[in-house]
């Protein structure tokens, strides 16, 4: 039996919830150490989870020769320089999105882990939900046809009361906003389920202008909160994405793709877990919206509470075997950089008022 692959957990925000609880029930991982800027949060969520190391120093962490791989949870400010750190000192990675600021950062971060000879693993985790890849399997057997209209809807209410905290999420400068936390998902999926995108046209708008702090003190909010962003992709279908955090009772997050032979719909009504709650219906020609049952090979191990725990803990399972085989890992660095590509093209679409065309990726000057 091989040996265990020794896991750091950086950030214990989400690395609580989802990281931690993730890699603990994989079971070619062990979680060896915890960094937190506040050693006594450190101390507290090791002692929690039953971790033997904790640091309030990253370099420590990075020096821990148990220390095999690192997860990277922090808000996206912190990405590139936790990644770019982890990376040098030899580890392989495992980084949420968005992957970092721009796609300068991005492209460099690749680099570094060719040149390290590292894996670096990107947290795309509707890859793994059954229902989706059930969606692209059909997609890619011609269900629907020749594609005519692709429409995108992600309307919740995380971020609908303005009395929550202004913090990190507010700030653009600190990668807040829809756009990061949703958007680069949005991203990453048409690229997976549709292909190359051609142009894009984007208007991001903040709704909520002002929040308090925690001790009540207001600051002007610059991220957005509501995106609407027109894509052409590669074969000329034009896709509509609508995305908000601030709809009281949104609709939820829904994929629908209008074809010459049928109609295929993806989503969920829920608001409380973004996994969760997704179905696959179809309607042929003529006909009315029928549910399709997702075949039983597309279901996942074991589901949690958390939606977002199982098609995560299937990620970590290709971030596993490709350490254990020394091969590529999808979703990695290609998938985050061609995400924030997009993210950054939507900003400059947003700040010049005009479409703007999406380079190819094997021309970002890659290698």
């Amino acid at each position: 039996m091989s040996k265990k692959i020794g896991i750091g957990i950086v950030g214990t925000g989400f690395g609580q919830i989802v990281h931690i609880p993730g890699f603990q029930a994989h079971p070619d991982t062990e979680v060896i150490a915890v960094y937190q800027r506040n050693l006594e949060k450190a101390k507290l969520v090791a002692d929690k989870f039953d971790i033997p190391y904790a640091s309030d120093r990253l370099a420590d962490l990075l020096a821990n020769p148990a220390v095999q791989a690192v997860a990277i949870s922090t808000p996206p400010f912190l990405h590139y320089e936790a990644a770019k750190a982890s990376i040098e000192a030899g580890k392989h990675v495992l980084l949420e999105k968005p992957i970092a600021l721009n796609v300068n950062e991005a492209i460099e971060l690749d680099r570094l882990a060719q040149k390290q000879g590292v894996v670096v693993a990107v947290d795309f985790e509707f890859r793994c939900v059954p229902q989706w890849r059930y969606c692209k399997d059909l997609l890619d057997r011609g269900w629907v046809g020749k594609p005519r209209l692709i429409t995108i809807a992600w309307l919740v209410q995380g971020r609908a009361d303005a009395k929550r905290a202004w913090n990190w999420y507010s700030q653009k400068s600190r990668g807040g906003g829809a756009l990061g936390a949703l958007g680069s998902h949005t991203f990453d999926y048409v690229h997976w389920l549709f292909g190359d995108v051609k142009r894009l046209s984007g208007q991001l708008s903040t709704s909520i202008e002002v929040r308090p702090d925690l001790d009540g003190n207001t600051h002007l909010v610059d991220a957005d909160d509501t995106c609407n962003i027109l894509l052409e992709l590669s074969d000329g279908t034009p896709c509509n994405i609508s995305i908000s955090t601030v709809t009281h009772r949104g609709r939820g997050h829904w994929v629908t793709i209008y074809g010459d032979r049928s109609t295929l719909v993806l989503g969920s009504p829920n608001l409380g877990d973004y996994v969760h709650g997704f179905s696959v219906q179809t309607a042929k020609s003529g006909g009315e919206l029928e549910f399709l049952p997702v075949p039983p090979e597309y279901n996942l191990p074991q589901t949690y509470p958390d939606g977002r725990l199982a098609p995560f803990i299937a990620v970590c399972d290709r971030f596993v075997t490709a350490i254990q085989q020394n091969t590529p890992v999808v979703p990695g660095l290609r998938e985050g950089i061609y995400s924030q590509l997009l993210m950054d093209l939507t900003h400059q679409s947003h700040t010049q008022a005009k479409w703007m065309e999406v380079p190819e990726l094997h021309n970002l000057s890659l290698t």
